[in-house]
Protein backbone atom coordinates (compact mmCIF):
# COMPACT_ATOMS: atom_id res chain seq x y z
CA UNK A 1 0.00 0.00 0.00
CA UNK A 2 1.40 3.24 -1.17
CA UNK A 3 0.79 6.90 0.40
CA UNK A 4 1.57 9.08 3.76
CA UNK A 5 1.38 6.62 7.51
CA UNK A 6 -1.81 9.14 8.02
CA UNK A 7 -3.53 7.92 5.18
CA UNK A 8 -2.71 4.53 5.40
CA UNK A 9 -3.83 4.32 9.13
CA UNK A 10 -6.93 5.67 7.45
CA UNK A 11 -7.91 3.07 5.34
CA UNK A 12 -6.75 0.54 7.68
CA UNK A 13 -9.42 1.98 10.43
CA UNK A 14 -11.91 2.17 8.00
CA UNK A 15 -11.35 -1.87 7.14
CA UNK A 16 -11.54 -2.13 10.43
CA UNK A 17 -14.67 -0.11 11.39
CA UNK A 18 -16.36 -2.14 8.49
CA UNK A 19 -15.54 -5.35 9.83
CA UNK A 20 -16.74 -4.80 13.72
CA UNK A 21 -19.98 -3.35 12.24
CA UNK A 22 -20.63 -6.67 10.52
CA UNK A 23 -18.89 -9.21 12.70
CA UNK A 24 -20.36 -8.22 16.06
CA UNK A 25 -24.29 -8.65 14.86
CA UNK A 26 -23.26 -11.99 13.00
CA UNK A 27 -21.48 -13.15 16.38
CA UNK A 28 -24.45 -12.26 18.85
CA UNK A 29 -26.81 -13.78 16.47
CA UNK A 30 -24.91 -16.79 16.14
CA UNK A 31 -24.63 -16.82 20.15
CA UNK A 32 -28.62 -16.63 20.89
CA UNK A 33 -29.48 -19.19 18.07
CA UNK A 34 -26.75 -21.87 19.86
CA UNK A 35 -27.92 -20.97 23.42
CA UNK A 36 -25.21 -18.35 24.23
CA UNK A 37 -23.12 -18.86 27.70
CA UNK A 38 -23.85 -16.63 30.26
CA UNK A 39 -21.48 -14.20 31.50
CA UNK A 40 -17.33 -15.12 31.40
CA UNK A 41 -16.39 -15.88 34.99
CA UNK A 42 -13.53 -14.06 34.95
CA UNK A 43 -11.89 -12.82 38.54
CA UNK A 44 -11.23 -9.63 37.95
CA UNK A 45 -13.36 -8.32 35.42
CA UNK A 46 -16.85 -8.02 35.95
CA UNK A 47 -18.03 -10.57 33.94
CA UNK A 48 -21.87 -9.73 33.25
CA UNK A 49 -20.28 -5.50 32.40
CA UNK A 50 -18.38 -7.78 29.16
CA UNK A 51 -21.87 -9.73 28.64
CA UNK A 52 -23.46 -6.50 28.83
CA UNK A 53 -20.76 -4.17 26.74
CA UNK A 54 -21.06 -7.36 23.74
CA UNK A 55 -24.87 -6.68 23.55
CA UNK A 56 -24.67 -2.68 23.88
CA UNK A 57 -22.23 -3.69 20.65
CA UNK A 58 -24.22 -5.69 18.87
CA UNK A 59 -26.76 -3.28 19.39
CA UNK A 60 -24.26 -0.36 17.49
CA UNK A 61 -23.27 1.63 20.43
CA UNK A 62 -21.10 4.36 19.08
CA UNK A 63 -18.73 4.67 21.89
CA UNK A 64 -18.27 1.12 22.21
CA UNK A 65 -17.81 0.71 18.63
CA UNK A 66 -14.63 3.39 18.53
CA UNK A 67 -13.29 0.91 21.56
CA UNK A 68 -13.81 -2.08 19.41
CA UNK A 69 -12.03 -0.58 16.50
CA UNK A 70 -9.12 0.47 18.72
CA UNK A 71 -9.22 -3.32 20.18
CA UNK A 72 -9.42 -4.99 16.60
CA UNK A 73 -6.30 -2.79 15.55
CA UNK A 74 -4.50 -3.83 18.56
CA UNK A 75 -5.54 -7.52 17.81
CA UNK A 76 -4.57 -7.66 14.11
CA UNK A 77 -1.04 -6.93 15.44
CA UNK A 78 -0.74 -9.73 17.52
CA UNK A 79 -2.06 -12.29 15.05
CA UNK A 80 1.20 -12.56 13.30
CA UNK A 81 3.39 -12.61 16.31
CA UNK A 82 4.35 -15.63 18.61
CA UNK A 83 3.97 -17.92 20.13
CA UNK A 84 6.47 -17.55 22.58
CA UNK A 85 8.58 -20.34 24.83
CA UNK A 86 11.20 -20.10 28.11
CA UNK A 87 13.19 -22.27 26.50
CA UNK A 88 14.26 -20.14 23.50
CA UNK A 89 16.55 -18.19 25.76
CA UNK A 90 19.94 -17.75 24.64
CA UNK A 91 20.89 -18.92 27.99
CA UNK A 92 19.36 -20.89 30.72
CA UNK A 93 18.47 -19.79 34.27
CA UNK A 94 21.30 -20.53 36.94
CA UNK A 95 19.24 -23.42 37.70
CA UNK A 96 20.27 -24.85 33.88
CA UNK A 97 16.79 -25.94 33.15
CA UNK A 98 15.55 -23.74 30.23
CA UNK A 99 12.56 -24.35 31.36
CA UNK A 100 12.98 -22.11 34.41
CA UNK A 101 12.07 -18.21 34.18
CA UNK A 102 14.69 -15.84 34.56
CA UNK A 103 14.69 -11.93 34.30
CA UNK A 104 16.92 -9.56 35.21
CA UNK A 105 16.66 -6.57 37.84
CA UNK A 106 15.77 -3.50 35.51
CA UNK A 107 17.56 -0.58 37.66
CA UNK A 108 20.70 -2.99 38.20
CA UNK A 109 24.14 -1.19 36.12
CA UNK A 110 27.49 -2.57 36.05
CA UNK A 111 30.01 -0.42 37.63
CA UNK A 112 33.12 -1.87 35.57
CA UNK A 113 34.06 -2.06 31.95
CA UNK A 114 33.33 -5.44 30.58
CA UNK A 115 36.21 -7.50 29.93
CA UNK A 116 37.26 -11.01 29.10
CA UNK A 117 37.95 -11.24 32.65
CA UNK A 118 34.76 -9.57 34.14
CA UNK A 119 31.73 -9.94 30.96
CA UNK A 120 29.36 -8.66 32.91
CA UNK A 121 31.32 -5.87 34.19
CA UNK A 122 30.56 -6.45 38.01
CA UNK A 123 29.41 -5.44 40.33
CA UNK A 124 26.41 -4.28 39.57
CA UNK A 125 25.11 -1.00 41.10
CA UNK A 126 21.58 0.23 41.65
CA UNK A 127 20.37 3.37 39.53
CA UNK A 128 16.27 3.49 40.57
CA UNK A 129 13.80 4.24 37.61
CA UNK A 130 16.87 3.86 35.47
CA UNK A 131 15.94 0.98 33.35
CA UNK A 132 18.81 -0.92 32.23
CA UNK A 133 18.35 -2.16 28.65
CA UNK A 134 20.15 -5.29 29.20
CA UNK A 135 17.53 -6.15 31.24
CA UNK A 136 15.21 -6.99 27.90
CA UNK A 137 17.59 -8.76 25.61
CA UNK A 138 18.50 -12.93 26.87
CA UNK A 139 15.96 -13.05 29.12
CA UNK A 140 11.94 -14.23 29.51
CA UNK A 141 10.82 -10.52 30.31
CA UNK A 142 9.55 -8.96 27.10
CA UNK A 143 8.67 -12.62 26.22
CA UNK A 144 6.14 -12.86 29.03
CA UNK A 145 4.87 -9.07 28.50
CA UNK A 146 3.79 -10.37 24.93
CA UNK A 147 2.01 -13.08 26.12
CA UNK A 148 -0.01 -11.23 28.60
CA UNK A 149 -0.60 -8.25 26.24
CA UNK A 150 -1.71 -10.69 23.32
CA UNK A 151 -3.71 -13.55 24.88
CA UNK A 152 -5.55 -10.49 26.79
CA UNK A 153 -6.15 -8.79 23.82
CA UNK A 154 -6.77 -11.52 21.29
CA UNK A 155 -9.75 -13.18 24.09
CA UNK A 156 -11.25 -9.55 24.14
CA UNK A 157 -11.25 -9.32 20.38
CA UNK A 158 -12.60 -12.72 19.67
CA UNK A 159 -15.24 -12.57 22.49
CA UNK A 160 -16.81 -8.96 21.12
CA UNK A 161 -16.14 -9.53 17.52
CA UNK A 162 -17.27 -13.65 16.85
CA UNK A 163 -13.84 -13.85 14.56
CA UNK A 164 -12.11 -17.30 15.44
CA UNK A 165 -9.08 -16.55 14.53
CA UNK A 166 -8.25 -14.15 17.43
CA UNK A 167 -9.19 -17.27 19.81
CA UNK A 168 -7.17 -19.73 18.11
CA UNK A 169 -4.27 -17.75 18.17
CA UNK A 170 -4.35 -16.86 21.90
CA UNK A 171 -4.94 -20.63 22.51
CA UNK A 172 -1.59 -20.82 20.85
CA UNK A 173 0.37 -18.79 22.94
CA UNK A 174 -0.80 -19.92 26.18
CA UNK A 175 -0.65 -23.77 25.61
CA UNK A 176 2.80 -22.75 24.02
CA UNK A 177 4.16 -20.68 27.37
CA UNK A 178 2.13 -22.55 29.80
CA UNK A 179 1.03 -26.56 28.90
CA UNK A 180 3.34 -27.74 26.37
CA UNK A 181 5.65 -30.26 28.39
CA UNK A 182 8.42 -29.74 25.54
CA UNK A 183 8.03 -25.54 25.88
CA UNK A 184 5.84 -24.76 28.89
CA UNK A 185 7.82 -22.76 31.93
CA UNK A 186 7.70 -24.46 35.23
CA UNK A 187 5.63 -22.89 37.83
CA UNK A 188 8.10 -20.88 39.78
CA UNK A 189 9.82 -17.52 39.84
CA UNK A 190 13.35 -18.63 41.22
CA UNK A 191 15.01 -16.56 38.86
CA UNK A 192 13.19 -13.90 38.45
CA UNK A 193 15.19 -10.14 38.79
CA UNK A 194 18.96 -11.87 39.03
CA UNK A 195 21.40 -9.68 39.82
CA UNK A 196 25.00 -10.97 38.04
CA UNK A 197 27.84 -11.80 40.08
CA UNK A 198 25.08 -11.20 43.08
CA UNK A 199 21.82 -13.04 42.82
CA UNK A 200 20.61 -15.56 40.96
CA UNK A 201 17.27 -14.29 41.97
CA UNK A 202 15.04 -12.78 44.26
CA UNK A 203 11.61 -12.37 45.63
CA UNK A 204 10.96 -9.20 44.19
CA UNK A 205 11.36 -10.74 40.87
CA UNK A 206 7.63 -12.09 41.57
CA UNK A 207 6.49 -8.63 40.16
CA UNK A 208 7.37 -9.61 36.87
CA UNK A 209 4.12 -12.26 36.98
CA UNK A 210 2.20 -10.53 39.89
CA UNK A 211 1.35 -6.87 37.81
CA UNK A 212 0.54 -8.56 35.23
CA UNK A 213 -0.71 -12.24 35.67
CA UNK A 214 -4.34 -11.50 36.63
CA UNK A 215 -5.58 -10.49 33.07
CA UNK A 216 -4.59 -13.96 31.70
CA UNK A 217 -6.69 -15.29 34.66
CA UNK A 218 -9.46 -13.18 33.04
CA UNK A 219 -8.14 -13.89 29.72
CA UNK A 220 -8.77 -17.89 30.20
CA UNK A 221 -11.99 -17.38 31.58
CA UNK A 222 -12.96 -15.41 28.46
CA UNK A 223 -11.92 -18.45 26.26
CA UNK A 224 -13.62 -21.23 28.33
CA UNK A 225 -16.94 -19.38 27.36
CA UNK A 226 -16.51 -21.27 24.03
CA UNK A 227 -13.47 -20.35 22.52
CA UNK A 228 -12.72 -21.83 19.10
CA UNK A 229 -9.38 -23.51 19.35
CA UNK A 230 -9.48 -23.94 23.27
CA UNK A 231 -9.70 -27.05 24.33
CA UNK A 232 -10.97 -29.04 27.37
CA UNK A 233 -6.72 -30.54 27.95
CA UNK A 234 -5.98 -26.62 27.81
CA UNK A 235 -8.01 -26.03 30.57
CA UNK A 236 -6.75 -28.34 32.03
CA UNK A 237 -3.29 -27.76 31.92
CA UNK A 238 -3.78 -24.19 32.86
CA UNK A 239 -5.88 -24.98 35.98
CA UNK A 240 -2.73 -27.12 37.25
CA UNK A 241 -0.23 -24.83 36.17
CA UNK A 242 -2.17 -22.42 38.19
CA UNK A 243 -2.81 -24.54 41.19
CA UNK A 244 1.15 -25.49 41.45
CA UNK A 245 2.23 -21.10 41.11
CA UNK A 246 -0.30 -20.39 43.73
CA UNK A 247 1.07 -23.41 46.08
CA UNK A 248 4.72 -21.67 45.30
CA UNK A 249 3.62 -18.24 45.96
CA UNK A 250 2.19 -18.94 49.38
CA UNK A 251 4.76 -21.10 50.41
CA UNK A 252 8.29 -20.73 48.93
CA UNK A 253 10.52 -18.57 50.86
CA UNK A 254 10.40 -15.81 47.66
CA UNK A 255 6.40 -15.81 48.12
CA UNK A 256 6.50 -15.46 52.05
CA UNK A 257 9.48 -12.59 51.43
CA UNK A 258 7.46 -10.80 48.75
CA UNK A 259 3.89 -11.20 50.74
CA UNK A 260 5.99 -9.32 53.55
CA UNK A 261 6.85 -6.22 51.33
CA UNK A 262 5.39 -2.73 52.69
CA UNK A 263 5.12 -1.32 49.34
CA UNK A 264 3.72 -2.01 45.80
CA UNK A 265 5.62 -5.31 45.98
CA UNK A 266 3.32 -6.08 48.69
CA UNK A 267 0.23 -4.98 47.20
CA UNK A 268 0.60 -6.91 43.86
CA UNK A 269 1.39 -9.72 45.62
CA UNK A 270 -1.57 -9.95 47.37
CA UNK A 271 -3.68 -9.22 44.25
CA UNK A 272 -1.92 -12.17 42.40
CA UNK A 273 -2.62 -14.81 45.28
CA UNK A 274 -6.62 -13.41 45.68
CA UNK A 275 -7.24 -14.19 41.87
CA UNK A 276 -5.19 -17.32 41.86
CA UNK A 277 -6.98 -18.66 44.71
CA UNK A 278 -10.23 -17.43 43.32
CA UNK A 279 -9.34 -18.88 39.37
CA UNK A 280 -8.69 -22.34 41.26
CA UNK A 281 -11.48 -22.43 43.55
CA UNK A 282 -10.38 -21.54 46.88
CA UNK A 283 -12.71 -18.62 47.56
CA UNK A 284 -12.01 -18.49 51.26
CA UNK A 285 -8.27 -17.90 50.60
CA UNK A 286 -9.04 -15.13 47.71
CA UNK A 287 -12.00 -13.46 50.77
CA UNK A 288 -8.79 -13.14 53.49
CA UNK A 289 -6.39 -11.79 51.74
CA UNK A 290 -8.97 -9.18 49.99
CA UNK A 291 -10.27 -8.53 54.06
CA UNK A 292 -6.62 -8.46 55.43
CA UNK A 293 -5.38 -5.98 53.13
CA UNK A 294 -7.82 -3.43 54.84
CA UNK A 295 -5.13 -3.30 57.88
CA UNK A 296 -2.29 -4.78 56.17
CA UNK A 297 -1.98 -2.78 52.89
CA UNK A 298 -4.33 0.44 53.38
CA UNK A 299 -3.77 1.41 57.04
CA UNK A 300 -0.02 1.72 56.38
CA UNK A 301 0.44 2.57 53.08
CA UNK A 302 -2.02 5.08 52.24
CA UNK A 303 -1.43 8.39 54.18
CA UNK A 304 -4.60 10.52 55.59
CA UNK A 305 -4.42 12.81 52.76
CA UNK A 306 -4.40 9.97 50.16
CA UNK A 307 -0.61 9.74 49.53
CA UNK A 308 1.47 6.95 49.47
CA UNK A 309 4.82 7.73 50.90
CA UNK A 310 6.34 4.54 49.80
CA UNK A 311 6.22 5.11 46.57
CA UNK A 312 6.43 8.93 46.65
CA UNK A 313 10.31 8.22 47.91
CA UNK A 314 10.81 6.98 44.26
CA UNK A 315 12.78 8.76 41.10
CA UNK A 316 9.44 7.64 39.25
CA UNK A 317 6.57 8.63 42.49
CA UNK A 318 4.08 9.32 39.36
CA UNK A 319 4.51 5.67 37.76
CA UNK A 320 4.67 4.08 40.80
CA UNK A 321 1.57 5.96 42.91
CA UNK A 322 -0.72 4.68 40.15
CA UNK A 323 1.15 1.79 39.31
CA UNK A 324 0.22 0.86 43.37
CA UNK A 325 -3.42 1.94 42.64
CA UNK A 326 -3.67 -0.60 39.54
CA UNK A 327 -3.05 -3.75 42.08
CA UNK A 328 -5.58 -1.92 44.80
CA UNK A 329 -8.47 -1.40 41.86
CA UNK A 330 -8.06 -5.12 40.88
CA UNK A 331 -7.84 -6.18 44.63
CA UNK A 332 -10.91 -4.26 44.96
CA UNK A 333 -12.56 -6.02 41.75
CA UNK A 334 -11.35 -9.48 43.19
CA UNK A 335 -13.52 -8.60 46.86
CA UNK A 336 -16.56 -7.87 44.90
CA UNK A 337 -16.58 -11.01 43.73
CA UNK A 338 -15.92 -13.00 47.49
CA UNK A 339 -18.16 -10.24 49.05
CA UNK A 340 -15.39 -7.49 50.42
CA UNK A 341 -15.97 -4.07 49.33
CA UNK A 342 -12.26 -2.52 49.51
CA UNK A 343 -13.80 1.02 48.40
CA UNK A 344 -15.52 1.17 51.84
CA UNK A 345 -13.07 1.27 53.68
CA UNK A 346 -11.61 3.73 55.76
CA UNK A 347 -8.71 3.14 58.04
CA UNK A 348 -8.09 4.95 61.31
CA UNK A 349 -6.80 8.05 59.84
CA UNK A 350 -9.35 8.19 57.39
CA UNK A 351 -7.52 6.36 54.30
CA UNK A 352 -9.22 5.01 51.36
CA UNK A 353 -8.43 3.99 48.10
CA UNK A 354 -11.31 7.19 47.29
CA UNK A 355 -8.50 9.43 48.54
CA UNK A 356 -5.29 7.67 46.90
CA UNK A 357 -6.96 8.52 43.61
CA UNK A 358 -8.46 12.13 43.95
CA UNK A 359 -4.56 12.25 45.48
CA UNK A 360 -3.69 11.68 41.69
CA UNK A 361 -6.91 14.02 39.97
CA UNK A 362 -4.86 17.49 39.47
CA UNK A 363 -1.87 15.69 37.74
CA UNK A 364 -4.28 13.44 35.83
CA UNK A 365 -6.49 15.94 34.72
CA UNK A 366 -3.71 17.75 33.37
CA UNK A 367 -5.13 20.60 36.48
CA UNK A 368 -1.36 20.68 38.42
CA UNK A 369 1.77 19.89 38.14
CA UNK A 370 2.77 16.56 39.51
CA UNK A 371 5.14 18.01 42.56
CA UNK A 372 7.18 15.04 43.09
CA UNK A 373 9.93 13.60 41.56
CA UNK A 374 9.11 12.07 38.13
CA UNK A 375 12.06 11.12 35.60
CA UNK A 376 9.20 11.10 33.09
CA UNK A 377 5.99 11.66 33.36
CA UNK A 378 2.93 10.25 31.65
CA UNK A 379 -0.38 11.61 32.78
CA UNK A 380 -2.42 8.49 31.00
CA UNK A 381 -1.34 6.18 33.85
CA UNK A 382 -3.54 7.13 35.68
CA UNK A 383 -6.84 6.97 33.38
CA UNK A 384 -7.64 3.68 34.27
CA UNK A 385 -7.62 4.05 38.66
CA UNK A 386 -9.72 7.03 38.13
CA UNK A 387 -12.15 5.07 35.49
CA UNK A 388 -12.06 2.80 38.77
CA UNK A 389 -12.63 5.01 41.15
CA UNK A 390 -15.72 6.38 39.01
CA UNK A 391 -16.96 3.22 38.53
CA UNK A 392 -16.97 2.59 42.14
CA UNK A 393 -19.12 6.19 42.90
CA UNK A 394 -16.29 8.13 43.97
CA UNK A 395 -18.36 12.00 42.32
CA UNK A 396 -14.84 13.41 41.73
CA UNK A 397 -13.38 10.87 39.87
CA UNK A 398 -16.77 10.78 37.93
CA UNK A 399 -16.08 14.71 37.18
CA UNK A 400 -12.59 13.87 35.65
CA UNK A 401 -13.03 11.15 33.87
CA UNK A 402 -14.10 13.52 30.57
CA UNK A 403 -10.98 15.35 31.19
CA UNK A 404 -8.76 12.35 31.29
CA UNK A 405 -5.23 11.89 28.51
CA UNK A 406 -6.01 8.87 26.78
CA UNK A 407 -3.75 6.38 26.74
CA UNK A 408 -2.18 4.77 23.68
CA UNK A 409 -3.54 2.69 21.32
CA UNK A 410 -7.17 4.15 22.73
CA UNK A 411 -9.48 4.28 25.40
CA UNK A 412 -10.90 0.55 25.90
CA UNK A 413 -12.14 0.91 29.56
CA UNK A 414 -15.63 0.42 28.11
CA UNK A 415 -14.80 -2.95 26.83
CA UNK A 416 -12.37 -4.82 30.01
CA UNK A 417 -13.57 -2.69 32.99
CA UNK A 418 -10.41 -3.32 35.02
CA UNK A 419 -7.27 -1.22 35.16
CA UNK A 420 -4.38 -1.83 33.57
CA UNK A 421 -0.30 -0.37 33.96
CA UNK A 422 -0.55 1.84 30.86
CA UNK A 423 2.72 3.02 31.23
CA UNK A 424 5.67 0.66 30.47
CA UNK A 425 8.13 0.41 33.19
CA UNK A 426 7.94 -1.63 36.62
CA UNK A 427 10.36 -3.03 38.64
Amino acid sequence: MTGSPGRRLGVVLTAVAACVIVLVPIASSQAAASGSPGAPKTVVIDGKRLLQAKARLGHGDPALRRAARDLVVRADGWLGQGPWTVVDKPRPAPSGDPHDYLSQAPYWWPSQPKTPENPWGCPYVQRDGERNPEVDTGTDRPDIGKVVSSVTTLSLAWYYTGKKQYAEHASRVLRTWFVDPVTRMNPHLNHGQFIPCKYDGRAIGIIDFSQQYTSVLDAIAILDTGAPGWSRSDRAGMRAWNVSFLDWLVNSPFGKQEAAAKNNHGTFHDMQVAALALATGDKELARKVVRDARGLRIDPQIAADGSQPQELARTRSWHYSTFDLVAYTRLADIGRHVGVNLWSYEGPDGQSLFKAVDYLLPAATGAARWPHPELEFYRFAASDVVHAAADAGDRKARAAVPRLETPPGGDLWALRPAAEQLDSIAG
